[in-house]
């Protein structure tokens, strides 16, 4: 009976054994599962909402063949984070510019977007006059009332999904044309990239 009594200690040690293996690679299975699929990183997403003129004066110097231009721009956009965890970005710029010249820039200061959240913004971008003194486009394309402008907003920030810290980088590129004449905005076009 002693052997009987050992058989069996020793079947149950084994069996013991045997389940705790096969829950331990099940555990292992589901995390993979999930990292895979729920837990996948996603790419937060910049869109242009809107843009639309806040301030705009032209006038112009016949004589001399220059503009002088006071121009703000009201650009409401929002980021969207799919992840089932939060994306918290860094310090960013929002950058304005004419004709591959940068001529303005606002700061984004950093901040968290929650899981699945969509985050608005509204940055006021203003385009500094002075970096546009000596441009020679300027006057026959205020002149023709129409200016092409570019606006680019990079966002670079950190998504951590299971303990894990995923970069992710945001970036939007938007082409438009700001009308003198009626102070719209037209011709926009708009250029949208992630990568992790």
């Amino acid at each position: 009976m002693d052997v009987g009594k050992a058989n069996r200690s020793r079947d149950r040690t084994c069996c013991c054994i045997g389940t705790t293996i096969c829950i331990i690679i099940a555990i292992v299975i589901l995390i993979l599962i999930l990292a895979f699929t729920v837990f996948k990183p996603k790419r937060p997403v910049i869109s242009y909402n809107n843009i639309s003129v806040e301030d705009l004066d032209v006038s112009f110097d016949k004589t001399k063949f220059k503009v002088y231009l006071n121009l703000t721009l009201d650009v409401d956009l929002s980021v969207k984070n799919p992840n089932k965890a939060g994306f918290k970005y860094s310090d960013s710029t929002a950058f304005i510019n004419y004709r591959g010249q940068l001529v303005g820039e606002v700061p984004i200061p950093a901040d968290q977007i929650s899981a699945g959240e969509t985050k608005p913004m509204n940055v006021s971008l203003t385009l500094l006059a002075d970096r546009l003194l000596f441009n020679s486009d300027i006057y026959s394309d205020v002149k023709s009332g129409v200016l092409p402008l570019n606006s680019y907003i990079r966002l670079a920030g950190k998504v951590k999904i299971l303990g894990f810290k995923i970069h992710a980088v945001s970036t939007s590129s938007c082409d438009f044309s700001v009308y003198t004449s009626n102070r719209t905005i037209g011709d926009q076009s708009c250029q949208y990239k992630t990568k992790l």
